[in-house]
């Protein structure tokens, strides 16, 4: 018998069962730590199911809170019954209810064996930690810590402030060099025990219980004043996610656990019947084995982080949003925008469909209902066509559905009628390419023979709108491909410029464009747009009309 376990256990106890007999079952004796927060009555009823079992024994129970001493307490408690009661262990292994042994217990043993002299922890000095999240570091063992950081969080910082503010430390004790690492280790007796008869015990203890979350640092720190060969590193494989807090294993990551070669793995979920089936099996395949190495799923879990930082470009959670500020992908795919086409050409949108095929929908932010492409009240994804639904969050109404189309091209049609809210969104996106006529909104009010005098107000309200859009373009961080002309500017070439539009979008190809489709006819929108400046308004979108004195046939002629 070379070889016992402690175990920390606060929940699923019929997994912290199974996995203390199968220990046991291997001659490795085994010393749990209930936590005291769990009632008496289930306690018991835990406990007795081991009777019978001579190599299961209990320790003395403590209230467990993350991050306090209590989690040191519990440790110590249950170390000194397991040496108290099989003086002859030579190793002591720390695991919790939730750990699984990944490999049989006997290559353990035999891996201990041949490092007899060997302490597994993880110890490294302030200075050289890189993991510690949302953290203290140094301060952790210099500062106090009278509040819970997860009852009391507004507490733990003001007092944490305070003590900056005033310079208020604690002395680190003489002999003691602050190491951080993981709680779960592989100690020798010797250095256990050296550790928990210490002469300094009782003064050191109570350093170490002011010290912010001391399980990363107790054991750790005071390893390296006893222990003869340090190996700094944990035989318990535990990934963390970029909020400190661990993964959790389930059944499909069964092949993910096999290729660790690692010997025992944290944190199991309950009901991944398949690992515990599979890995508490002694009549599995013997497979060919090396030293542990978890950098072998490194890559894995890495990448599972930095999706979990970054999320898959266009898709939206609620905890995360990306910052359109700082040049990130907002959606998932690329899409294009019309701005003022359809109001300069008779059946724009069915002209569109056949140059760039997809979806090509009308005005999504009109004021009355989103206008999806042939008539459709709800889109892929379910999206209502509901302009309460979709003004609750514009911009998310846009990634969603770029997000359920995904695959498949979307183009639409934008305004100064229509929500402003997400022509941010639209100029920032790497993804969306902006084709902008501004001015071209005031055709249909040209064409309407309406007096000058009732539309002016609404002429000069449109224009507003569209002279904030177009100053975005301008904006810091502005990554949308942009093609804008002013209405008389893109009449007098129409085709050139909208040939380079569709050779950007689909690419440079030997067709040339010659089936634009009839421009609205223009003759006498010179004189519109003097009755414009007659009665106040002044055309400023629209661009130097006066240029063109044959207006009306430079966006009509043949291509």
């Amino acid at each position: 018998m070379t070889l016992g376990f402690v175990m920390l256990v606060h929940t699923a106890f019929d997994r912290a069962e199974q996995v203390a007999r199968y220990f046991a079952s291997h001659g490795c004796p085994v010393a749990i730590h209930v936590d005291g927060k769990v009632p008496p009555r289930r306690f018991r009823a835990f406990r007795d199911r081991f009777r019978t079992e001579p190599r299961i024994v209990f320790a003395s129970r403590t209230r467990v809170e993350w991050g306090t001493w209590s989690i040191v307490q519990a440790t110590q408690a249950a170390s000194e019954r397991l040496i108290e009661g099989f003086p002859d262990l030579r190793h002591v292994f720390l695991a919790s209810g939730s750990c699984l042994p990944l490999r049989p217990v006997g290559e353990l043993v035999a891996y201990l064996d041949a490092n007899p002299e060997t302490d597994f922890i993880e110890s490294v000095t302030t200075d050289h930690v890189t993991w510690t999240i949302d953290g203290l570091e140094e301060e952790r063992f210099t500062l106090r810590f009278p509040f819970s950081w997860r009852r009391q969080r507004r507490m733990f910082n003001a007092c944490v402030k305070l003590q900056r503010r005033l310079g208020l430390t604690r002395r680190i004790p003489d002999g003691i060099v602050p190491h951080l690492g993981s709680q779960w280790w592989c100690l020798t007796r010797r250095t256990l025990d050296s550790i928990l008869n210490a002469p300094d015990r009782k003064a050191t203890d109570a350093y170490f219980a002011g010290v912010w979350i001391p399980d990363e640092s107790y054991f750790q720190s005071l390893a390296r004043r006893y222990s003869t060969t340090i190996e700094s590193r944990s035989l318990t494989l535990s990934k963390f996610d970029i909020h400190g807090r661990p993964h959790v294993f389930y059944d499909d990551h069964l092949p993910l656990l096999q290729r660790s070669d690692c010997f025992v793995a944290r944190k199991v979920w309950p009901r991944a019947d398949a690992l515990y089936r599979t890995f508490l099996d002694d009549n599995r395949p013997v497979a060919k084995r090396t030293e542990p190495n978890p950098g072998r799923i490194d890559r894995v879990f890495s990448k599972a982080n930095e999706r979990r930082a970054s999320g898959r470009a266009g898709l939206y959670s609620q905890a995360r949003f990306p910052l359109a500020p700082h040049g990130s992908v907002l959606t998932c795919a690329r899409y294009n925008v019309f701005c003022g086409l359809d109001d300069l050409y008779e059946e724009f949108d069915g002209w569109l469909d056949r140059q760039l095929g997809g979806s090509v929908h009308g005005h999504l932010y009109a004021p009355e209902r989103a206008e999806f492409a042939d008539g459709a009240r709800i889109a892929a994804g379910c999206l209502s066509d509901s302009a309460t639904l979709r003004d609750y969050r514009p911009t998310q109404f846009l990634t969603n559905l770029l997000w359920s189309t995904r695959g498949q091209r979307q183009s639409f049609f934008f305004g100064p009628r229509d929500n402003q809210e997400a022509a941010g969104l639209l100029v920032h996106d790497p993804n969306a390419t902006l084709v902008v006529v501004s001015g071209a909104w005031t055709v249909p009010m040209f064409l309407s023979g309406q007096p000058i005098e009732e539309i002016k107000v609404e002429v000069a309200r449109l224009q507003r709108i569209e002279l904030d859009f177009l100053r975005t373009f301008r904006n810091p961080g502005v990554a949308a491909r942009i093609h804008h002309w002013p209405l008389a500017d893109f009449v007098a070439q129409p085709v050139e410029k909208l040939q380079n539009v569709v050779e950007e979008i689909n690419g440079a190809g030997p067709r040339r464009l010659t089936d634009l489709p009839q421009m609205r006819d223009l003759r006498g929108f010179t004189d519109f747009l003097q009755r414009l400046r007659n009665g106040g308004v002044q055309p400023k979108v629209i661009g130097d009309v006066a240029l063109f004195p044959d207006f009306a046939d430079a966006g009509r002629k043949a291509p």
